[in-house]
């Protein structure tokens, strides 16, 4: 019976607290909400920085999904790392398109091979009177390519086989480039469009694909692979493999790596002289690079809200001196300095949860603009970073009240009675 007589005025007292904490807040709007301004800049900044990066990751992991996560590469050793773990690394020499085509040859696996490799990364196309910017990429590729890299052919037609062992002069354009050339709408199929000195018939135009694949996207080209070693002999070939069976993407790989070891002829033993690289492993680093951004964000954020807590500590510490003779009015007619205590705790507490719901709403906003805006995103709700926000809200509130709260129940009541 005590036990719940105890509980009953535990929360009477408490429901009190809040009450007065309310009132309180109310007879002080304008300090109230420049404080809780202080608090939201704060926790929108932190929301906004981490909603946004989030929701760009989401952009661009999708765009990976979309290639398709049962496909997988042979490329050359990027020859720019350096050092790494202390050990120099060893420089190979590049995938000749001999050895890419051996491959091709020679492959008996569960995938459909491709060779690929980029002819330049800043051309400049013409149309009549129709000129791009120089920073039009150039990629070529067999005819699997755009089954292999999963491109959607929106009209037109991919090259042959036959095209491309001729090495003809045909290409597949990106939507941006027929958007810039071909103005009115003008059908691009079965024009001849000028690139690198040379005419290139248009055969099919690339769905949209968004500035999410990075260099490229939609402001590309694509020709023949044969077409390519007319204009540039000597070039870094990859191969891409497409495996439609999930289950066995791990098989090929080693199958594909053995394989390859052969035609490089790599001893026995030794690293492999060059890379296979799935696309879960590309989305894999972006979640490593989305990760330090997200340190660098909630950094920002902290210090924000580090330099809002010294202001709030400070208004609260300002409000105990006025109120110094109401504390110790409440203190003669019986409140205990627990009570003093809650009442301030719980005050600092609201307000910076007032301030962190408005900071979660415009962070929210302002991060899924950003979202749109770079990536093309859809809107997203961070319910992680929500829950974070509240939290630190309340810690940060918890934190700025105790000395003023301690302070207010330590203040003797006769002394608080005399405060002018």
């Amino acid at each position: 019976m005590q036990s719940k007589k105890n509980k009953f005025m535990f929360y009477k007292t408490f429901l009190w607290n809040v009450s007065e904490s309310i009132s309180s807040i109310k007879s002080n709007k304008l300090r109230v909400l420049l404080t809780a301004a202080i608090i939201s800049i704060g926790i929108s900044s932190l929301v906004g920085i981490l909603t946004s990066i989030d929701g760009i990751q989401q952009s661009v992991s999708s765009s990976f999904s979309e290639l398709g996560s049962n496909s997988f590469y042979i490329r050359s050793v990027r020859n720019d790392r350096g050092k790494e773990s202390g050990v120099i690394k060893k420089n190979y020499p590049i995938i000749k398109y001999r050895e890419a085509k051996e491959f091709i040859n020679r492959y008996d696996g569960a995938g459909t091979p491709s060779i690929s490799t980029r002819v330049t990364p800043i051309a400049e196309l013409k149309y009549k009177s129709e000129i791009t910017n120089p920073n039009v990429v150039v990629d070529a590729g067999d005819h699997n390519y755009m089954n292999t890299n999963q491109k959607v052919i929106l009209s037109g037609r991919n090259f042959t086989q036959t095209e491309n062992e001729n090495g003809n002069f045909v290409t597949i354009i990106g939507s941006s480039i027929k958007s810039t050339l071909f103005k009115n709408n003008e059908d691009p199929i079965n024009k001849f469009i000028s690139a690198r000195g040379n005419k290139f018939k248009v055969i099919g135009v690339l769905g949209e694909q968004g500035s999410s694949f990075g260099p490229g996207g939609d402001n590309l080209i694509i020709i023949p692979i044969e077409t390519s070693r007319k204009l540039k002999p000597t070039s870094r070939y990859e191969i891409t493999i497409l495996v439609n069976n999930s289950e066995q993407i791990t098989n090929d790989i080693d199958y594909s790596r053995g394989l390859f070891k052969l035609i490089r002829r790599d001893q026995l033993g030794t690293d492999d002289s060059f890379e296979i690289e799935k696309n879960e492993s590309l989305d894999e680093r972006l979640g490593e690079i989305s990760g330090y951004l997200k340190i660098g964000g909630f950094t920002i954020g902290f210090i924000t809200l580090l330099g809002a807590s010294i202001g709030l500590m400070n208004i609260m510490l300002v409000s105990v001196t006025e109120r110094t003779k109401e504390i110790g009015l409440r203190k003669s007619v019986g409140a205990t300095p627990g009570v003093i205590k809650s009442q301030f705790l719980l005050e600092s507490i609201l307000i910076c949860l007032i301030g962190g719901v408005g900071g979660i709403i415009f962070g929210m906003l302002f991060g899924n603009l950003v979202t749109i805006y770079i990536g093309g995103g859809s809107f997203i709700v961070p319910w992680l970073w929500i829950a974070v926000s509240l939290i630190i809200s309340t810690v940060v509130g918890i934190l700025s009240g105790y000395i003023p709260a301690q302070k207010a129940s330590a203040l003797d009541p006769i002394e608080s009675l005399r405060f002018e």
